[in-house]
């Protein structure tokens, strides 16, 4: 029940946002845009409530509570990155704006820090859940299986910052300039 609400979750948050942008660019209704892109939040809050209902309701907690967790503190970490990332490729497409450059060398390994942050944030927001989720069932037997979770977000959060490591050693090279074809 609650994967398949995380599935429904994840496609409406993507429909919102994708139908705000096609409403901001190619119907040309900003409002109509904004409103769009509001609801994406409001779908996490949607996932929560569904997880704390099933939690009280008096389901015993599985990986899937867990990882409805660590979907709310991405999107809300990740999710203005994820909206803007998606907007250049829409002003881009429909409005003729420039392509972002690729970002290379030290900018990309800042760029890499700056998403530890932001997993580290995502980490932070999924552990207050899984422990208010505990605090508010209190049922040690059925709440068992969240505690473990704890372990997924250390590892979460030791890949991102293993990855950024990796790029501050070795930076991401420019892509070499192609000789021209005579």
């Amino acid at each position: 029940m609650i994967l398949v609400a995380i599935i429904a979750c994840e496609i409406a948050f993507w429909v919102a946002i994708v139908a705000g942008l096609v409403a901001r660019y190619p119907l040309r209704r900003p409002r109509l845009g904004v409103g769009f892109l509001v609801a994406a939040p409001l779908i996490d809050l949607v996932l929560l409530t569904l997880v704390a209902v099933d939690l009280l309701g008096g389901a015993t907690a599985s990986w899937h509570h867990g990882l409805a967790a660590l979907y709310i503190g991405i999107s809300i970490a990740y999710g203005h990155r994820m909206i803007a990332w998606l907007d250049a490729k829409f002003a881009t497409r429909f409005r003729g704006a420039p392509r972002r450059a690729p970002l290379t060398g030290a900018a990309y390994t800042v760029a890499c820090w700056k998403d530890v942050a932001r997993t580290a944030l995502a980490v932070a927001i999924a552990a207050a859940i899984l422990g208010g989720l505990i605090a508010i069932v209190a049922a040690p037997d059925r709440t068992a299986e969240l505690l473990g979770f704890f372990r997924i977000l250390g590892i979460v959060l030791a890949v991102d910052v293993i990855w950024a490591v990796s790029y501050t050693l070795w930076p991401k090279k420019a892509p070499a300039e192609a000789a021209p074809v005579r």
